[in-house]
């Protein structure tokens, strides 16, 4: 298979890896790597794209270098905020981003996933990683996040497709 048409795949449809409590997901997105970059590192961009449909990111707080916290939210379409929070372990700026990642209160506090009513053994903290591979102005971000309950495997994965789909939407109206 040529590499364009691995492309032309991952651009419609997020692939993934279930090994044990981990699951990776890969998207190519039309757009240049410092553009992706910026959608995940910069709270303004951030907010415009975060989360599954439905739902808004009224909370984007981050504080980009290693040790830095962030503080995200995203709002149900119900109304029902959801918080998480975390450490940034890495940043290779434009290239890889690893942190970990809690369920969390509005100010920031780690809760446990119970807090939320999501089932599940959540350890307390998660392993989110995040690559950046320029493809001749393309880009193909894959995530890997490690800590994700069986049962949560499936709509954690869908929660992040989804996601993503909301990035692609975004990042077309930033190139315009």
């Amino acid at each position: 298979m040529s590499d364009h048409t691995s492309q032309q795949t991952h651009a419609e449809r997020p692939s993934k890896e279930q090994t044990g409590q981990t699951f990776f997901v890969t998207r190519t997105f039309d757009a240049p790597r410092d553009l992706v970059w910026k959608a995940w590192t910069e709270p303004e961009r951030l907010r415009q794209w975060w989360g599954p449909n439905g739902f808004t990111s009224p909370v984007a707080r981050t504080d980009l270098r290693i040790g830095g916290r962030y503080l995200w939210g995203m709002r149900s379409p119900d109304g029902q905020d959801f918080f998480s929070t975390g450490v940034f372990r890495e940043i290779v700026e434009p290239e890889r981003l690893a942190f970990t990642d809690s369920f969390a209160d509005a100010e920031g506090n780690v809760v446990p996933a119970s807090h939320y009513g999501m089932p599940g053994d959540w350890p307390a903290e998660n392993v989110m990683t995040v690559t950046f591979e320029e493809r001749d102005g393309r880009t193909a971000v894959a995530v890997r996040e490690e800590g994700i309950p069986e049962e949560m495997r499936g709509p954690s994965e869908e929660g992040m497709r989804e996601s993503f789909e909301k990035l692609a939407d975004y990042l077309k109206k930033a190139r315009a």
